[in-house]
Parts: structure tokens; sequence; C-alpha cells
């Protein structure tokens, strides 16, 4: 089986875990600090707090804002990882607006005009990679006096007008699980660089050893969503290793370009102008208005019995059951549901040689002329 991802792991790394494997000290500890320090400064931040997801990130982010049951927050309906559920589970509303057509970020405009009274924050994905347009949501926040978080789960390396992802926001955040670049299990980081924010962060996070008996963190009770030690030594590691990873994958995606070619006006994947770098979450195929959703499916399976893992790579957060008792129905975003029903995500990672992508083109291409809806295009 040729996987959808498949971490970039070296011996590097298993001495690191190796080394705190051998240690006396598994749980959050020194390791952490040292990741959350080093993160910070790789993406030009002045903290970071880690915790055990991007999701769990978000939530303990709105919560230390005071965001939560009568405030809206809006979000995109689009995504892989739709760390937006946090906004739910901080017992907010989501409101929803619809996706730019080619880059698959929210669209500006869109979001002002889902803007109410009740508005709180506007959450701003970097989806698959792809930095959205933050010169336009900064402007719309601070004349709004709206919070800007910024999600970069889906993000590490890209940079947009000269900056990398993870700067962009009032806070930012990250996701360390699969099928990511920098992988260490699971984890997530939460940065920024209003100092009391992080300190609200780390108490809501968790209690160490010697905050046990504190009268003021006790004030409020914590999640007790810290990252573990071991988890913190591989997300080291494979930070020291970040643009080797991101070099391979690049290589890859080099390969992808030249095969998927052969798809009759096929389109390189769109970068925008005020983007400078792109490193992709995953490698997106945009098939044509000739296919349906169910054709899109039938690609998957065909390529799942050639031992080939692919995925549709969004399911719409407002047709999930959920939402859809909140009130969100099917044709709310036209642009999401078009798009979402035609991306197909190929195997993307740095141990595919050239042989396999080869091998992972020609069949999808097999398989669209199976399903009879012609070539793929965007």
């Amino acid at each position: 089986m040729i996987p959808l991802s498949d971490p970039d792991i070296s011996l590097f790394e298993l001495d690191f875990v190796s080394a705190t494997l051998k240690s006396p000290r598994l749980s959050q500890g020194p390791m952490v600090e040292a990741f959350e320090s080093a993160f910070a400064s790789h993406v030009g931040r002045k903290h970071a707090v880690a915790v055990q997801s991007g999701t769990m990130g978000l939530l303990l982010g709105l919560k230390v804002c005071g965001i939560g049951d009568g405030d809206e927050v809006i979000a995109s309906p689009y995504s892989w990882h739709q760390v937006a559920h946090a906004i739910a589970l901080a017992g907010a509303k989501p409101v929803f607006s619809d996706i730019d057509y080619w880059s698959g970020t929210l669209d500006p405009a869109k979001v002002e005009a889902r803007i109410t009274p009740a508005t709180r924050a506007i959450l701003v994905g970097n989806t698959n990679g792809h930095p959205a347009p933050w010169d336009a949501f900064r402007e719309i926040a601070a004349r709004r006096g709206l919070l800007l978080i910024e999600d970069s789960t889906e993000a590490i390396g890209s940079i947009y007008k000269g900056k990398q992802v993870g700067g962009f926001g009032d806070f930012s955040v990250f996701d360390f699980s699969q099928p990511g670049p920098l992988v260490c299990g699971e984890g997530g980081m939460v940065v920024t660089d209003d100092q009391d924010l992080a300190r609200k962060l780390r108490q809501i996070r968790n209690r160490r050893l010697d905050e046990r008996f504190s009268v003021v963190v006790g004030g409020q009770p914590s999640f007790h969503v810290p990252m573990s030690d071991l988890s913190a030594s591989l997300g080291i590691a494979q930070l020291e290793r970040i643009d080797e990873i991101l070099e391979r994958r690049k290589m890859v995606e080099n390969s992808y370009y030249d095969h998927v070619r052969s798809f009759e006006g096929i389109k390189d994947p769109y970068i925008a102008p005020d983007v400078d770098e792109v490193h992709w979450f995953l490698y997106l195929v945009h098939l044509g208005t000739r296919f349906s959703r169910s054709s899109r499916d039938a690609i998957v399976t065909d390529l799942h019995t050639e031992e080939i893992e692919a995925a549709a790579y969004c399911q719409p957060m407002h047709l999930q059951p959920f939402y859809q008792e909140l009130g969100y129905r099917k044709g709310n975003y036209f642009v999401t549901e078009k798009v979402a029903d035609r991306v197909l995500a190929l195997p993307f990672h740095g141990h595919l040689n050239e042989d396999q992508v080869g091998f992972i083109v020609k069949t999808s291409k097999d398989a669209s002329l199976n399903v009879g809806a012609g070539s793929a295009i965007y």
C-alpha cells in the first residue's frame, strides 16, 4: 500500500526519543519547554504553548479570551483538520463563510458580510498550506475590533509577503499530527506575542507540580491537556530537520507537477500573487465540473484497489449533522460545496519516489476515465 502520509523519521529522531525514554521524565517536563522555545523562535513569535492537539489549542485560546455562550466566531467550513470544531466546544456559535475558489482560503469580502454585533473573532486558516490574504483580514479585524485567530494546522514554512505563517494572528494554532510535515504523534502549539495570553494559556492547560496548592493558579479549573516530553522530544528533532523535510516534500511536489500534466487541461496548484512560497499539506487534484462527488469517490475506490491510499480532502462542516442541527443546509456555501465535491488528496510525503508518483498519477488518470467523466481540469 502506498500510504497517504508517511512521517519523515530519521535516526536523529530515534536518538532523541530514545534519550527521553531513558530519562526519569516522560510526562510534561524540560523537553516540552525546549520544544516551546525552539518553535516560538522558528516561527518568529515571542511565546509558544504546547498542547495535545490543534483543536485543543484553539479551545484554550477561545476560553482565555472569554469567548463562549452568546458569542459568534466566523470560520471556514472547508479544511482537513477542522479545528473550528473548538468554537462549538467553547460554547460559542460557529458562523461559516464561503471560500475563495482558487486558494481555498476564506474570502475577506464574504467574511465581512457575515459580521454581526455578536461577532467576537475571525478564525482564518492557511488552507492546505496556502497562506490566507492576511493584510485584508488584519485590516478588517482592526477596523471592526475583532480578535484575529490564525489556523496554521495545515501549514508550516509557507511565506506570505516575506513573513512565515504563524505570525499573523493575535494567536496562531499549529497541529503536529499526520499528514503534516512535522509530526510528533499527536500534539499542537499555540503561538503569540502577548505575554499575558501565553500565561493564561499555560494556567488553563494544566497545573505543574509546584502549582498544585497555588491560590492564584487554582482560581480556574484547568483542562489538563499538556504535551508529553516523549512527544516534545520527537517534535524538537523534527523541527531541527524541518528544512530538510520540506525540501524532500518539495521534490515530490515537483515530480507530481511533471506527471500530472498528462491530465488534459490540468493546472498547477494555484498560488496567490502575494504569496512567496507554499509548502502543501496534501497534494490535491481538483477535478472538473464534469465530475460529481460520487465519481470522485469512485476514483478513490479504484485507487484503493490498486493499493494507493487516497481520500476526499474535505467533508464541509456545514453539511455535518451537528451543524445542520444549528440550521446550516446544503446550498449555503456554493464555492465550498463545489470544490469539496471534486477535490482528491493523493499520497504526499518525502518517501515517495519518481516511479511511485508516476504510478499514482497514471492510476488516477485511468480511474477518471473509468468513471466516464473525462479528463480532470480545474
